[in-house]
C-alpha cells in the first residue's frame, strides 16, 4: 500500500524554515530508514506557492503518513497551513502495490 501526504506551506515558508529544517529532515530520514517513507520533497517553482509531497509505503502507510504530519516540526512549528494524507492506489512501476498490466 502507498499513501501520499501533501503539505501546503505558509507564504513566508522560506524565511522561516531554517529554524525547523534539521529536525524535519532528521524525522524524515528516520522514517525512510524504517522503511515507511519512500520519497519526499517540494513541488513547484522555487518562488512559491510552496507545497510538498511525501510518499509512504507499507501496510500501515496511511497511519504512518498521518503520524508523521502530526509530529513533524514543520507542522508543529506553523510552517504548514494545511495537510492531507490519502491512500494512493499505485498500478504502474516496479514498486506498484497493485500492478495492472495491459492485456
Amino acid at each position: 500500500m502507498h499513501a501520499v501526504l501533501e503539505y501546503t506551506y505558509v507564504n513566508d515558508y522560506l524565511a522561516r524554515r531554517d529554524a525547523f529544517r534539521q529536525q524535519h529532515l532528521t524525522a524524515a530520514w528516520a522514517a525512510a530508514e524504517r522503511g515507511e517513507l519512500l520519497l519526499g520533497g517540494a513541488v513547484g517553482a522555487a518562488d512559491g506557492p510552496f507545497s510538498a509531497l511525501i510518499v509512504f509505503t507499507g501496510d500501515d502507510a496511511l497511519d504512518h503518513a498521518r503520524a508523521f504530519a502530526e509530529t513533524d516540526p514543520y507542522v508543529t512549528g506553523g510552517l504548514v497551513e494545511a495537510w492531507t494524507a490519502k491512500p494512493w492506489t499505485t498500478v504502474v512501476g516496479a514498486a506498484a502495490s497493485t500492478p495492472v498490466r495491459p492485456d
